[in-house]
């Protein structure tokens, strides 16, 4: 796995509209709704959110790249960038980027860890393996990011293929709504698989927003 674009340094600059005292945050767009209720209830003003689509989880390889080149359109302008991504598959290849560019990511391997917490995460995994997580965002979108993208509609007998090893539907909800756990549940159905819930909130999610910005 090779990052598509050269490494080369920044060009340090100041901008002279630079944002002073304000912080952009670089997310997975599956994460958008999460990051904007986080800023309201916390207040976090100085925060302003740009975000990559979804769908590069379907092809992780393209995640470290077009998130260098989001950092490198804004390194100049902004006091501190924070990424809202996981390692998300990348094997590292992500923290390359931020090693050089010197930006900085929430702890984990997958949304789903910071979403229950790290240690937690470790435990569920250890717990029972072939577990599919669901978020707030994938109960939402399961047949646009999961559905389709499998052609299960048209090849419904792949879903034997495709999920022969796993054990259970876990739906991780950050928000208490009726609506999406009806929706986690049907997703659960379609894949023929136990469903259980766990309400984990924003996770260190928010933690991470609040920091403080970096001098």
């Amino acid at each position: 796995m090779t990052l598509d674009v050269p490494l080369f340094p920044f060009d340090e600059t100041p901008d002279p509209d630079r944002k002073i005292g304000r912080v952009c945050v670089i997310a997975c767009g599956a994460l958008a709704r999460e990051i904007i209720a986080i800023k309201g209830m916390n207040g976090l003003d100085h925060i302003d959110l740009t975000c990559l689509p979804a769908q590069l989880h379907n092809t992780p390889d393209k995640i470290p790249g077009e998130v260098r080149r989001e950092i490198m359109a804004r390194k100049a302008s902004y006091d501190d960038i924070l990424v809202a991504y996981a390692d998300c598959g990348t094997g590292g290849l992500l923290d390359r980027v931020l090693e050089e560019t010197g930006a900085r990511r929430i702890d984990g391997a997958h949304c789903y860890a910071f979403f229950t917490g790290l240690d937690a995460f470790d435990q569920l995994e250890a717990d029972q393996l072939g577990t599919f997580y669901l978020t707030d965002f994938l109960a939402r979108h399961f047949q646009s990011m999961v559905i389709d993208p499998l052609g299960l509609d048209w090849h419904p007998h792949l879903r034997d293929l495709y999920f022969a090893h796993y054990t259970r539907v876990l739906y991780l909800a950050q928000t208490d709504d009726p609506a999406l756990e009806t929706a986690a549940r049907a997703a659960a159905e379609r894949l023929e698989l136990p469903f259980e819930i766990r309400r984990t909130g924003y996770g260190i999610l928010a933690d991470f927003l609040r920091a403080p910005v970096r001098p």
